[in-house]
């Protein structure tokens, strides 16, 4: 796959996890009823798609780095080490049905989007970036792919950890 088309479809991915979000987030606000038949929709397979989530994850940011040649950044690193282990930890999770992963998960993959956040004000304002918490030779401010005018790979990696926390947040309970 060359590296326009890997970088679309991350991108496209990325898109689908905001606005999957986004939907989720209305009608958690806008009637409690609703949120409840979502959750008793998707609940039960929340699981299944978070590991699923940090499995395309990690095989995409190790396509960027490995097949698209893109050097991660320090920032870039620390986000991996988010999302990483949440393939493992979901996996196990969802073979488990064990819901009470929300407990250590959660907390990592809030982590991790809060990385992600501080990476992308650091793009966009590079003065943020620090000479002791990035490398000048490979700075955190490099932006290797822009998608859609707002796509980069730190958003990219947002929209995956507030996927996570969104579908960690509507897993319930399998009567299994």
């Amino acid at each position: 796959m060359d590296v326009d088309t890997g970088t679309l479809f991350l991108a496209l991915l990325s898109v689908a996890a905001e606005v999957t979000v986004v939907l989720v987030a209305v009608v958690a606000l806008t009637s409690r009823s609703a949120l409840q038949r979502l959750r008793d929709v998707l609940g039960e397979q929340s699981l299944q798609l978070a590991f699923v989530v940090a499995l395309v994850s990690t095989a995409g940011s190790l396509w960027l780095s490995e097949g698209a040649h893109f050097t991660p950044c320090r920032l870039c690193w620390y986000q991996r080490i988010a999302m990483y282990p949440m393939s493992v930890i979901l996996g196990i999770a969802a073979v488990r049905r064990d819901v009470r992963v929300r407990i250590y998960a959660l907390p990592v993959v809030l982590i991790g989007a809060s990385i992600s956040i501080w990476h992308v004000l650091v793009e966009r304002f590079p003065s943020l970036e620090s000479a002791t918490s990035c490398d000048p030779a490979n700075p955190c401010s490099l932006i290797w792919t822009k998608r859609f005018g707002y796509l980069t790979i730190p958003t990219m990696a947002l929209s995956a950890f507030a996927l996570l926390a969104t579908l960690l947040l509507l897993a319930k309970e399998t009567d299994a």
